[in-house]
């Protein structure tokens, strides 16, 4: 399915961010890039934009853009951009010959919207409008600036800015079939040149239906109080129902500073991941020294490193360069990280006391850590099947591990360290195998 973008506005009221309002920067990327990489995640190839004011500047970072990223990406003008958007819709009328997507070049939202939408079915005389009912709870809106639509049936039977009675927000993402064009341009007779009125010419015929987006995000980028909103929520998108406490509460909210200014620059994902790799094998390497300054400092490297960890998944997310090799190089990396960092405490146990105990606990923990990681995968998959999506549940991984080995460094016993991960990571494999067992 084809893939239709207005970007032709000047965005006044965001001047001071940029010139050109498709092309400020959103956590590392451009408003116009994070939209088309949006729809391209949700299963979408085929992308016309509609470009106007600074049209050429913008169209210049969209063939580098489309060469960096693979993208098919078709130009279109629109001179009169400063009338309504539906205009800017009519351009495309000769390159659109069959059902689209129409999307805003400056609303964010959530890719699984689209994920659904593209799996709707309209007539050849219909349009879909996905709309958001949560009129009373959701704060991204400016409630005086957003389209209104009055739905009955489902069926929208008004839309406009301006109307007093109304039950639904227009979120900007629709489903069109061609019926679009012959109504955008029996409202531009009527003396409405935008999309909500051609859309209010196909509710008169019962042809406009509506898709209900439930609680996903989306937000209108009109001004730099719904910029800031922007950000925020992008960064909130990134919490994982499989982090554990030590992550959730002390990891993530520092990780997601660091990545922000990470997003400025041109590092990688892979890049964050063996920068981390490095700082806990320092760790590592400082047990081995012996003594409690290079203990603690050694385990105060390890947290950083944990912390650090964060970022590259972070910054592969909002950046939208995950990849199956990413994500298996972290993993590599953090396995060989933590049997250095605990066969670094063996060793610096083996300092005062070195005997069977205390090498067979060693095994253990590392063992205990191995086995802790290699579970979770079927453990997780379960868990987001049985809570449903956005759910949090009990895990017991990675950075409670780190944040153990803090602090018993801090109070100089690493002896207890292994013990205390060497029963946690074991007893959780345990529970782990019989939670799997009894489900199946």
């Amino acid at each position: 399915m084809k893939c239709f973008i207005i970007a032709a506005g000047k965005g006044t009221r965001l001047s001071s961010k940029g010139d050109s309002k498709p092309l400020i920067p959103l956590l590392g990327l451009a408003l116009i890039e994070r939209v088309i990489l949006t729809a391209k995640k949700s299963g979408l190839t085929d992308f016309y934009v509609v470009t106007g004011y600074n049209g050429e500047k913008v169209k210049r970072f969209l063939d580098g853009f489309n060469q960096s990223r693979d993208i098919n990406i078709t130009h279109i003008t629109n001179e009169e951009w400063e009338k309504g958007n539906g205009i800017s819709v009519l351009k495309a009328k000769k390159l659109l010959n069959e059902n689209f997507i129409l999307l805003m070049g400056d609303h964010i939202f959530d890719e699984s919207i689209l994920v659904r939408l593209t799996n709707e079915r309209i007539a050849d005389d219909e349009v879909m409008l996905a709309v958001d009912y949560n009129i009373e709870t959701n704060k991204l809106v400016d409630v005086d600036d957003v389209t209104k639509v009055l739905v009955e049936e489902d069926r929208i039977s008004d839309i406009g800015k301006n109307i007093n009675n109304y039950n639904a927000y227009d979120t900007g993402i629709f489903l069109c079939s061609l019926a679009i064009f012959s109504a955008i341009k029996e409202s531009v007779h009527d003396d409405d040149s935008s999309i909500s009125g051609g859309i209010r010419i196909l509710a008169g015929k019962g042809k406009a239906k509506i898709f209900d987006i439930k609680d996903e995000y989306w937000i209108d980028v009109d001004d730099e109080k719904a910029f800031k909103k922007a950000e925020n929520t992008l960064f909130d998108t990134l919490k994982k129902t499989s982090d554990g406490p030590i992550s959730r509460y002390l990891n993530r909210p520092i990780s997601t500073r660091i990545t922000r200014y990470l997003l400025r620059t041109d590092i990688t994902p892979n890049q964050v991941s063996f920068f981390s790799f490095i700082l806990a094998m320092l760790g590592a390497f400082l047990f081995f020294l012996g003594g409690y300054i290079t203990l603690v400092i050694g385990a105060i490297l390890a947290q950083v490193a944990s912390v650090i960890d964060g970022c590259d998944g972070e910054i592969a997310r909002l950046k939208f360069q995950v990849t199956e090799f990413g994500g298996w190089f972290d993993a590599v990396l953090d396995r060989y990280a933590d049997a250095f960092l605990l066969l670094g405490l063996t060793y610096y146990v083996c300092f005062t006391k070195c005997d069977f105990f205390t090498l067979f606990i060693g095994f253990l923990a590392i063992i205990g850590a191995f086995m802790n990681s290699y579970t979770a995968d079927k453990y997780d998959g379960l868990m987001k099947r049985k809570l449903g999506p956005g759910k949090y549940y009990f895990r017991m991984g990675r950075d409670v591990r780190i944040f153990i080995i803090l602090l018993g460094a801090l109070i100089n016993q690493p002896l207890l360290i292994l013990v205390t991960i060497a029963l946690l990571t074991n007893t959780e494999n345990i529970r782990r195998i019989v939670v799997l067992y009894k489900n199946g």
